[in-house]
């Protein structure tokens, strides 16, 4: 099922992760990083809070990308985006070709989504979009007090939870994910302050 045969120290990983939900439009940035050690580039779109652009916003950041040929791992922080916009990691891999893993720092409450998602348009596309990421696998990382959880496509648990811990180097979350945090986290404090 995996489509990287072997795992190098310095194996290509985008990061992605969302800002904050001040505006309509909600920054996503993605890291681009060799391992979890070095970070080679950044990237950033925007995507509709509460929307259904997600999936195609991230597919075509990906591929529009310098970086495009050399990323062996897309990683995701959840597989919903400013607010309930649903990412479909299915649909990612077969239009990249790149393998792709969710993160996420706790066990979803699927009957609490399953609720919120009954405000929005579209709620039963949505919740097939979130339960076609498929069975969920705990991780060991740094902080063995506090695993972390793991959905993929195109790439077997094993291997992606051997990525996940090579990548986190500084915590139990991989470095892609938590960098593309952090300068998300900036540029929106940045905006909001009037300081970008």
């Amino acid at each position: 099922m995996s489509s990287i045969s072997h795992i190098k120290p310095e194996i290509r990983i985008l990061g992605i992760d969302d800002s904050a939900l001040i505006s309509d439009q909600i920054l996503i940035v993605g890291a681009f990083f060799r391992g979890g050690e070095w970070l080679d580039g950044v990237m950033s779109s925007r995507i509709t809070r509460d929307g259904m652009d997600g999936t195609e916003t991230i597919i075509n950041m990906t591929t529009s990308s310098k970086h495009y040929g050399q990323i062996r791992v897309i990683m995701l922080d959840g597989v919903t985006y400013g607010g309930f916009n649903p990412v479909d990691i299915v649909r990612i891999h077969e239009a990249t070709g790149i393998s792709v893993i969710v993160l996420m720092r706790a066990l979803p409450d699927l009957d609490m989504i399953r609720a919120a998602l009954e405000h929005l348009p579209q709620s039963r596309e949505r919740m097939r979009i979130i339960q076609r990421a498929g069975a969920i696998t705990r991780v060991v990382t740094k902080d063995v007090s506090n695993p972390v959880f793991i959905q993929c496509a195109g790439i077997d648990t094993d291997t992606a939870c051997q990525i996940v811990t090579l990548a986190a180097t500084r915590s139990n979350i991989p470095e892609p994910l938590r960098v593309a945090h952090l300068i998300a986290t900036g540029i929106i404090c940045g905006e909001s302050c009037g300081k970008a």
